[in-house]
């Protein structure tokens, strides 16, 4: 798979999440992703702490399948969190861009909300 590729599926996805939000006529009744969308930022925003520790759970448990279907798990509803705060998933791989080549430490101390991780 090529970064092409990968951006265009993160692409499309986000395009079908977007088509989900109630504003934009998304049925919670014949949909996952609108129902949580039309619950609001608590409900996804439990799932992706769930997520969060699922995948943690696999990655110390050394299992690497778990690891990628918890990982893909995550990045879904963290791409429903984006959705519902009409974000796109390029920003962050623009976001991501910019960092590259950029130490950690040196990104993170010139963040302006530098409270958090």
């Amino acid at each position: 798979m090529t970064q092409s590729d990968t951006a265009t599926i993160l692409a499309r996805l986000a395009d079908t999440l977007e088509s989900r939000l109630p504003q934009n006529g998304g049925d919670a009744s014949s949909s996952y992703t609108a129902k949580l969308l039309a619950r609001g930022p608590d409900s996804f925003l439990k799932k992706i702490g769930e997520e969060a520790t699922e995948l943690v759970m696999a990655a110390k448990d050394n299992t690497p399948e778990r690891i990628i279907s918890e990982t893909a798990d995550l990045w879904f509803h963290c791409l429903v969190a984006l959705a519902h705060y009409g974000l796109r998933p390029e920003q962050v791989l623009a976001e991501l861009a910019r960092r590259e080549g950029t130490s950690g430490l040196v990104e993170k101390a010139g963040r302006s909300d530098a409270g958090h991780s």
